[in-house]
């Protein structure tokens, strides 16, 4: 066959041709390079395209989740507001493509950083579970919107950037630690390899102390493929292990057709089947889109009642994506001797857009993943990462079935093999000095204790403020520590305190 001279790899160039010698990206390769600044950050456009695809597999189960979480199929089986509406899953899982895939690539452009971004679950779990037993949804959906403006003005006004600074060192290597932790902790659970226990211990390994479902060895399995992979240096070994993995959780779906979990089938897959079913392509109902009401809640609930849950969603949204942000810039190489990283200030206002963005498509307020770490340990360093991650995401607008077809035991072995990672900054840590190790500690370890990233970083805050003015080092405190420190211990009661004014 003859190949086409613009198709050969040598260093002559047809006349007028404009193809870059062998050995030099060409036009658009040199663009991207350029624009992301891929090279000066010792990456290249495979590790940011296999980065991006990584980081969306191990995040895409949000497509999936956040209807169950949100909505439902009928008001038997949907959360239900004051008014008795719910939001029809389908509608959700469309809007929760749409957010994620946009602002992702946002942020990518913009922050050039390889984060991505999508529906929270803290904040969404929150909202089907407390918010809506007062307001009705579009009302929940208004105080995320106005939770977001809040997040960007102190972006724009350079307040987180200014209390992101005054966090000592010590306590932000803690909290990548933590959130280390924290994913581990998620993929131990989501995989079943830890459980709840009936009376005891608040958890327990796998089944009373034993494996016993096929899923949860297809985690162990995808755990030891991947960690293999990732010890012998393979490039792109997160990404192989989780395409091996989901073919043998595929192969083993059909052999033994265990079906999903259910308290009638322990030993089921825990959240997507590895089934490609029914049809590939569907169009995405965008309904929801523009469905909320901005100040209902206020006049529904009262001003006081409603500023409280808005302070709640502002402190968890401001301070798990500041813990995020920071675990995953140290897992990337891109912060700095002070914790901070490139286009910190673009990075934290675009992040609080994501919370506008997702009360604005009923979809829950967006903010940065901690699964992006997967990305980052397949050595995504840049934004085209993000970029890639967004447009699968709204690709799986319209390709749900395909994005179901990995389940969340691979995704979870993913999320361990790179919480082992992360915990390596633990080395950071001056535990020699008790000040510091305390609250150091106390960080590390709240976070998947409690299942917060906000809770660690509030426990952090109110125990290095009281460790060291009991040292009698009160002066080395900055201000700014002292005011989140206050503040954290408000959202902390603010359970007690909502209900004092309630009544």
């Amino acid at each position: 066959m003859t190949i086409p001279p613009r198709f050969r790899r040598d260093t002559a160039q047809p006349q007028g041709s404009t193809t870059a010698p062998a050995g030099r990206p060409g036009p658009a390769a040199a663009l991207l390079d350029h624009y992301f600044q891929i090279t000066a950050r010792g990456s290249s456009l495979g590790r940011e395209f296999r980065g991006g695809l990584v980081t969306f597999f191990t995040m895409a189960y949000i497509v999936i989740l956040n209807p169950l979480i949100l909505g439902g199929f009928g008001s038997d089986s949907a959360p239900t507001d004051v008014a008795g509406n719910w939001l029809p899953a389908a509608q959700v899982g469309a809007v929760t493509g749409l957010t994620a895939g946009v602002m992702t690539i946002l942020f990518g452009l913009v922050a050039n950083l390889p984060f991505g971004l999508a529906a929270g679950l803290g904040i969404n779990s929150f909202l089907a579970v407390a918010v809506i037993q007062d307001v009705t949804w579009p009302e929940a959906m208004g105080l995320v919107v106005i939770n977001g403006v809040l997040i960007v003005i102190f972006g724009m006004t350079g307040a987180r950037t200014a209390i992101f600074r005054a966090i000592p060192k010590d306590l932000k290597a803690a909290i990548t630690v933590g959130i280390g932790l924290f994913i581990t902790f998620i993929g131990f659970v989501d995989s079943g390899f830890v459980r709840a226990t009936e009376a005891g211990p608040p958890v327990q390994l796998g089944d009373n102390g034993s494996i016993t479902s096929v899923p949860t060895l297809v985690f162990v399995a995808g755990l030891l493929i991947m960690g293999g992979l990732v010890a012998r240096k393979v490039q792109g070994g997160l990404l192989i292990g989780i395409v091996a993995t989901t073919v043998l959780a595929a192969i083993l779906e059909a052999v033994l057709t265990l079906g999903p979990a259910s308290p009638e089938n322990p030993g089921g897959w825990h959240l997507n089947t590895p089934v490609l079913a029914g049809q590939i392509l569907a169009v995405p109902d965008l309904s929801l889109v523009g469905q909320f009401d901005l100040l209902g809640s206020f006049s529904r609930i009262g001003v006081l009642a409603a500023t409280m849950l808005v302070f709640t969603l502002v402190f968890t949204n401001f301070f798990d994506a500041m813990g995020t942000m920071t675990g995953l810039a140290k897992s990337a190489g891109l912060a700095h001797a002070d914790g901070t990283f490139p286009r910190l200030k673009s990075a934290f206002i675009v992040e609080g857009f994501g919370a506008v963005a997702g009360g604005a498509s009923s979809g829950s307020s967006n903010t940065v993943y901690v699964d992006s770490a997967a990305g980052i340990g397949e050595g995504a360093r840049t934004g085209l990462a993000s970029v890639v991650t967004g447009a699968l995401f709204l690709g799986a607008m319209f390709l749900t079935p395909l994005t179901s077809v990995v389940p969340i035991e691979v995704a979870a072995s993913a999320l361990v093999v790179v919480g082992t990672l992360m915990s390596a900054q633990i080395r950071e840590i001056n535990f020699k000095k008790f000040t510091v190790g305390m609250p150091a500690f106390l960080t590390l370890i709240t976070m998947p204790l409690t299942y917060s990233i906000a809770n660690g970083i509030g426990v952090g805050f109110i125990v290095w403020v009281l460790v060291h003015t009991a040292a009698g080092k009160a002066r080395k405190i900055h201000p700014l520590m002292w005011l989140v420190a206050a503040g954290f211990l408000v959202y902390f009661a603010r359970g007690p305190i909502g209900a004092l004014l309630g009544g």
